[in-house]
This record gives C-alpha cells, structure tokens and sequence, in this order.
C-alpha cells in the first residue's frame, strides 16, 4: 500500500495496545484530527463496523465515512474511506523484545477530490500535512501506556 506510513514503539505488549485500540470511539482520545465517532452500524467490534469520524486538519472539516475492512484481534485493524476521501489504511500491532513491547504502524492510501487538490492534494497533504499530525497521533498514542508501566 502506497501512501503515508508511520510508527511508534510502544511500551506494552500487542494484547495491552489492542485493548485500547479496539475501541473505535476512543480514538478521538488520541488522533489530534479526529473531533467525534459516531458508530452508524448495530455492531461497535470487527469486521463490518461502519462509522462517521468528523475530522479537522487546519480550515479543512470533513465527515469521513468508514467500514472496518480487516480485524484480526492483538495483529491488525483495517478500514475503508468512503466519504469526500476515499482510500483505505490499517493498523499494525508488531510485537517487540519477546513480546513486551509494541510497534504499532499506521499505513493509508487516500484519494483526494479535485477540490481537495486530486492527486496533488494527496501528495500534499499526505507528506506535508498528514504525516507530521499522525506522527504526533502516534505519540499522544504511546504516551497513553508510558503513564501506565
């Protein structure tokens, strides 16, 4: 998958992280872009959710409208964009040091409209805007289990 990728060690294995980030609402916890989640399907866990994120990245606000693509329990969380942004993006849980620790990845591949710039808006905003506020998601991310260990 081309697009953006990011990652972070985490100090906390792969089941602890998962804990956490299986909670699709709880990510506005720790994704600085991320303003609410709403859960639109009957299931809030696995494979099928649907949800509407609203997202602020500058003057820039947008619903995002995502289907959980992939789950796979302490591993992976894929997701699907199919509002104003299309694309696609998952979560990785590596485990590190026999288990202890975690490297968690963030990938997506997004498409922008011609009005968000089209394919120079996802060159753009992708290493120029994105990478930088994910990079900062995923240390607020790390710093939530810093406090803990």
């Amino acid at each position: 998958m081309s697009g953006v990728r990011v990652s972070v060690e985490i100090e906390a294995p792969p089941s602890v992280v998962w804990a956490d980030v299986r909670n699709i609402a709880s990510h506005v916890e720790w994704m600085a872009d991320a303003e609410a989640i709403r859960i639109t399907s009957e299931a809030t866990e696995g494979t099928g959710v649907v949800f509407e994120c609203d997202t602020k990245v500058g003057p820039i606000r947008l619903t995002d409208k995502m289907q959980i693509t992939e789950w796979v329990d302490e591993k992976s969380m894929g997701v699907k964009h199919a509002g104003v942004v299309t694309g696609s993006g998952v979560f990785t849980l590596e485990p590190l040091d026999g288990g202890t620790r975690t490297l968690f990845t963030w990938q997506e591949s997004l498409q922008f409209p011609w009005w968000l710039g089209g394919p120079i808006g996802r060159e753009i905003g992708g290493r120029i805007a994105l990478t930088p506020i994910w990079k900062r998601n995923l240390k607020r991310l790390q710093a939530r289990f810093a406090q803990s260990v």
